[in-house]
């Protein structure tokens, strides 16, 4: 059966839900953002900077919160403090159309997502055991997914009854993560992870945390996590924002609807199997799932530079489903088997942490190669590095299985 409560935990499925919502909310305003940026005065490269800009201060967010949870010994404040600040920030988008008030919003909503990212991959970490981590961490990403397939579909709908509008769709927007901040109230941390205090005794002062200390991580880390997350760091500088994919779709002159639609399509075969790819990771193993998901990355991004038809961009969409549901989970359970338990937030915060730097590269070089060479050939790049990024790991992951 798939569903077990010994491995699908409330706190699990809380989180999960919580997920659901608040991606219902954001995915309703993805698809369309580059269109409502574009039709506000921001051209391709400022879209791609601002987004890389977004990117980067969740990520060093996330490294330092996920530490400081490590240190609190607690999650459920840094999770429900994140979630706040990502749901209030989609109404505010829609207040102005100045550049620096857009820069503003878009980095609360990102900063929220640093706050609360990795001391919730830590708590789904915490509800399980080694052997069934693919199973958790996929059935959130399916969970997680399963919203952002509602969104563009609520937002379908909108755009068909009031074409153009999308500034009251940053208000309908709110109403999604005020249901996703309410749940949050029902979680609880562990008693394992708090501290335990005799009567009319005083806690002990809490450690400092600098905001880059999660850095000294690297250091202390094992060599096989090391090996691990400087080739996801590569793969990170050709894996620019999505944002550059859906403003693909719109150069082979599909219409809004049509563009969500596929956006639609990519997220429903991610959130179906997810779960499932999660469930076959735990058998054939979660490094082995990776590459085969790096792989088919590999393969959308060089065939939508040749991609002519519809039909072909919905074949690449769904193998651009399959990748994630085979990576994004995938890689955050191998990390997080890889870290002690008292430092899972510090080891996933260090690897979302680099990931957003390199997101922040990534983007702003794709704009930069879009500009001046053409949306073609910076898919091409995109999916030749990817390649070697392949070939770099499996030959990474078989020389330690040989050496261990």
């Amino acid at each position: 059966m798939w569903f077990n409560r010994k491995i699908l935990t409330r706190t699990v499925l809380l989180v999960s839900f919580v997920s659901l919502f608040t991606d219902i909310a954001s995915e309703m305003l993805y698809p369309v953002m580059p269109v409502y940026l574009k039709s506000i005065g921001f051209s391709v490269l400022l879209i791609g900077i601002l987004e890389g800009v977004a990117e980067a201060t969740a990520g060093l967010s996330k490294g330092y919160f996920g530490k400081l949870s490590d240190v609190r010994k607690k999650r459920v404040p840094f999770v429900r403090a994140g979630y706040i600040m990502g749901a209030i920030s989609k109404p505010l988008m829609a207040a102005f159309a100045w550049p620096l008030w857009i820069f503003f919003v878009r980095t609360l909503d990102r900063f929220g997502k640093g706050v609360r990212t990795s001391a919730r991959d830590a708590m789904l970490s915490d509800e399980t055991t080694p052997e069934h981590k693919g199973k958790v961490f996929g059935f959130h990403r399916s969970m997680d997914t399963v919203g952002a397939a509602i969104g563009p579909v609520l937002a379908l709908i909108f755009l068909w009854i009031y074409p153009g509008q999308y500034r009251i769709m940053f208000l309908i927007a709110f109403f999604p993560g005020l249901v996703a901040i309410a749940m949050t109230f029902l979680l609880k941390d562990k008693p394992s992870q708090m501290q335990v205090l005799k009567p009319r005794q005083k806690p002990p002062a809490q450690p400092s945390v600098g905001f880059f200390s999660y850095l000294k991580y690297w250091s202390k880390a094992t060599p096989g996590f090391r090996y691990l997350v400087a080739g996801l760091m590569l793969f990170t500088l050709f894996n620019s924002s999505d944002v550059f994919l859906l403003l693909v779709l719109k150069e082979h002159h599909l219409t809004d609807t049509m563009m969500i639609g596929v956006y639609i399509f990519y997220n429903l075969v991610y959130a179906l199997f997810s779960y499932p790819v999660g469930a076959l990771a735990d058998r054939i193993g979660l490094k082995t799932m990776l590459i085969t998901g790096l792989f088919l990355f590999s393969i959308v991004y060089t065939g939508l530079g040749f991609a002519s038809s519809l039909v072909a961009i919905g074949g690449l969409f769904f193998l651009y489903g399959l990748y994630a549901a085979c990576t994004e989970g995938i890689s955050k359970a191998i990390i997080s088997n890889m870290a002690a338990k008292s430092e899972t937030a510090t080891a996933i915060g260090f690897y979302n942490s680099m990931t957003s730097i390199f997101t922040l590269l990534a983007s702003s070089v794709a704009g930069v190669l879009w500009f001046s060479i053409g949306s073609k050939a910076m898919l091409m790049i995109s999916g030749v590095g990817v390649f070697m990024v392949v070939c770099y790991l499996g030959w990474v992951f078989l020389f330690r299985k040989q050496a261990d």
